[in-house]
């Protein structure tokens, strides 16, 4: 049997907590955590990579580390980095190819020239022949079904873990856009703090993101709801427990939201008047994990007065925008990278 000779085109959506990857032909086959746990007095040794690593968190003794190689939407930690994509890149496809595959990976919209050529380096030192970056609102645009192609303004606002990005897209590229470091991490660090500071609770990440996703809410409820939280009473070390309203939550998140909008509003006072008017009547759209705190499109829409849609999958969005340009490679890669093999 032959091997085959030029590995599949892939893509990544390399996200802050989650990495997903698209195989040419096959669709998703990844999906797994962003997280790495090494020896932590050798960091070559390591230990568990995505979900089996993020098992481990919190659960792990003292001699190993956990690792997060992305942060805000940048590589943060050079060799694990490159270490994870290796995984993730051999868990999709093998290593059984003669030539390497071609990889289209997801950027936050305002990633410096440095950054970028960091994740190319990483991506490449991976086992990529050919990188090409992809920003997340242009990929989530795609994943979403909008025009980005026509001469019509299309404005996304994709939230993720670590950044929320904004952009108005036309004629398949971005006309203005900002990407701020707030995204669904900052909302769980909003929740922890709230409950330190006005609870003396401490609890865990994975807690307040459960506590967001089932309480936190962009907008006051009418009738508030109420669960119960358990964690570490700071004032004597014991475990404890509060009970914690919708109204406390709002008020925990209602910085992260107030960012967003910033960020959002921001965009708009520098989009041209023809693609605002065009923006006017098709709406904002959302994408990313983040975008499902409870009412925040109705949020956002309140407080611009625009329509505000949030996407059917927003959290699947931008991987599958990137499966889009991975079968369609041509409309990223030069005729001359297009044709080549390696």
């Amino acid at each position: 049997m032959l091997m085959p000779l030029v590995a599949p085109d892939i893509g990544i959506d390399l996200g802050t907590s989650n990495t997903s990857v698209y195989v040419s032909g096959r669709g998703i086959v990844v999906s797994e955590p962003t997280v790495v746990v090494v020896d932590r007095e050798n960091r070559n040794t390591v230990r568990a990579v995505g979900d089996e690593a993020h098992f481990l968190y919190g659960r792990s003794p003292e001699k190993y580390l956990t690792v997060n190689p992305i942060r805000h939407g940048q590589v943060s930690d050079f060799d694990m980095a490159q270490l994870m994509i290796r995984y993730f890149l051999r868990k999709a496809i093998g290593i059984s190819y003669l030539g390497r595959p071609r990889v289209i990976v997801s950027v936050p919209c305002g990633l410096d020239d440095i950054s970028r050529k960091a994740l190319t380096e990483a991506v490449r030192l991976s086992g990529a022949r050919h990188v090409f970056l992809i920003e997340k609102p242009f990929a989530g645009a795609i994943g979403s079904g909008l025009p980005v192609y026509d001469p019509t303004g299309t404005m996304v606002v994709d939230i993720g873990a670590g950044t929320t990005d904004v952009a108005v897209i036309s004629l398949g590229g971005l006309v203005v856009s900002q990407s701020i470091p707030v995204g669904g991490e900052r909302m769980d660090e909003a929740i922890m703090n709230y409950l330190k500071r006005e609870c003396n609770l401490i609890i865990g990440r994975g807690t307040a993101e459960n506590v967001k996703k089932d309480l936190a809410t962009a907008i006051p409820l009418e009738e508030p709801r109420r669960i119960l939280v358990r964690g570490i009473n700071q004032l004597n070390t014991s475990a404890g427990t509060v009970q914690f309203t919708s109204t406390q939550a709002n008020e925990a998140v209602r910085e992260p939201c107030e960012a967003i909008l910033k960020a959002v509003r921001w965009v708009l006072e520098r989009t041209p008047p023809e693609l605002c008017a065009d923006i006017m009547c098709s709406g904002i759209h959302l994408t990313g994990s983040g975008s499902l705190l409870f009412a925040l499109d109705q949020y956002i829409s309140e407080k611009l007065e625009i329509p505000v849609l949030l996407a059917r999958d927003p959290g699947d969005c931008c991987i599958l925008g990137i499966g889009y340009l991975t079968e369609n490679i041509q409309l990223v890669a030069p005729p001359d990278r297009r044709s080549a093999r390696a």
